[in-house]
């Protein structure tokens, strides 16, 4: 069982920046691939980033490559997006997950997924 808590966002004009954390528990953390998503109002839920559980391995949506980083510590159960270039389309309520073995972007794969966290950029 893996418990996840995001925290970092916030309102923030276009063109800055934020960097999201997710917070994980349990001790088996280094195991668990790890990914971001995100939901607009009225859109479904879609795929941002994820990472291996060694961090050697990254993937990233179209729409934020290039803007958006994923990186973990796995010492500090901590899995964190770096946001820059934010654009008022990515304003979502951003979600972290886990699940357990290979990395991959689809949003039915991962099994534990936090609250989330708000993002809003205005123009």
């Amino acid at each position: 069982q893996v418990q996840l808590v995001e925290s970092g966002g916030g309102l923030v004009q276009a063109g800055g920046s934020l960097r999201l954390s997710c917070a994980a528990s349990g001790r088996t953390f280094s195991s668990y691939a790890m990914g971001w998503f995100r939901q607009a109002p009225g859109k479904e839920r879609e795929f941002v980033a994820a990472i291996s559980w060694s961090g050697g391995s990254t993937y990233y949506a179209d729409s934020v490559k290039g803007r958006f980083t994923i990186s973990r510590d796995n010492a500090k159960n901590t899995v964190y997006l770096q946001m820059n270039s934010l654009k008022p389309e990515d304003t979502a309520v951003y979600y972290c997950a886990a699940r357990w073995g290979t990395v991959v972007t689809g949003t039915r794969f991962y099994d534990y997924w936090g609250q989330g966290t708000q993002v809003t950029v205005s123009s």
